[in-house]
C-alpha cells in the first residue's frame, strides 16, 4: 500500500491502522461526497474534510481514489442476500425491492455518480465491476438457476442474458429515459418481458 504523499516508510508503518467504526464514517463520508459531486471531482482532500479527518489518515488506509470509492461502495451493499421465495417471479422482486436493490434510492443516486467514471477510468471500472458487480450478478445468476431447477425455466434459454435483464431494463429507463423505477414499473419487466421469456 502507497503512504501518504511525503511520508517515509517508518514513518507509514509507526502509525496505527484506520479501523472499525472509524473506518466505515470515511467510507459513509465517502458516499457523501460521491453523491454530491460525482466520482471525477471527488478528492481525498474533500473526502477528508467531510470526514473531519487529515489526508494522511485515508492514504494509511485506501492508496488511491479508486480503491477508497470502490471500498466505500462495496461496504454499502453488504453481502447480496439470495431469495429463496420458491419461485422465480418472487425471488425477483424479493432482490430487486430489498436495501441495495433497484429501489434503493442512494444506491441510485451513487450508481449515477459513477456512470462516467466507469467509461473513462479502466482501472476504476474494473474494480467495481469485480468487487460490486459481480457479487450481484452472482445473486442473480443463482435466482435463475434455482428457478430452472424447480422447473419454471426452459433449457434453452440463456441464463446470463436473462440474469442481467431486469437491471438492465430498469437502469436504462432510470438513466437514459428519466424513469424512476419503482414496484410497478419492476412488476412490468418481470410480467411482460422476463416470465413469458423463460417459460417452458
Amino acid at each position: 500500500m502507497t503512504p501518504a504523499p511525503g511520508d517515509t516508510s517508518a514513518e507509514a508503518a509507526t502509525r496505527p491502522r484506520v479501523e472499525g467504526d472509524r473506518e466505515q464514517e470515511i467510507r459513509d463520508a465517502t458516499l457523501d461526497v460521491l453523491i454530491d459531486v460525482g466520482y471525477d471531482r471527488l478528492t481525498m482532500d474533500a473526502v477528508a474534510s467531510a470526514a473531519r479527518a487529515s489526508k494522511a489518515t485515508l492514504y494509511r488506509r485506501w492508496s488511491t481514489k479508486e480503491a477508497l470509492v470502490v471500498d466505500a461502495l462495496t461496504s454499502m451493499k453488504g453481502t447480496p442476500v439470495l431469495p429463496d421465495t420458491g419461485s422465480l417471479r418472487s425471488d425477483l422482486l424479493a432482490s430487486a425491492c430489498g436495501m441495495g436493490g433497484l429501489t434503493d434510492e442512494r444506491q441510485i443516486s451513487l450508481l449515477a455518480s459513477i456512470v462516467t467514471a466507469i467509461g473513462r477510468d479502466r482501472d476504476f471500472a474494473d474494480a467495481f465491476r469485480d468487487q460490486f458487480v459481480a457479487p450481484k450478478a452472482a445473486v442473480g445468476r443463482a435466482i435463475f438457476d434455482r428457478a430452472r431447477e424447480r422447473g419454471e425455466i426452459r433449457d434453452d434459454v440463456d441464463l446470463d442474458l436473462m440474469a442481467a435483464a431486469l437491471p438492465g431494463i430498469l437502469l436504462h429507463r432510470q438513466f437514459l429515459l428519466g424513469d424512476p423505477i419503482d414496484l410497478t414499473s419492476i412488476e412490468r419487466v418481470i410480467d411482460q418481458i422476463i416470465l413469458p421469456a423463460v417459460r417452458p
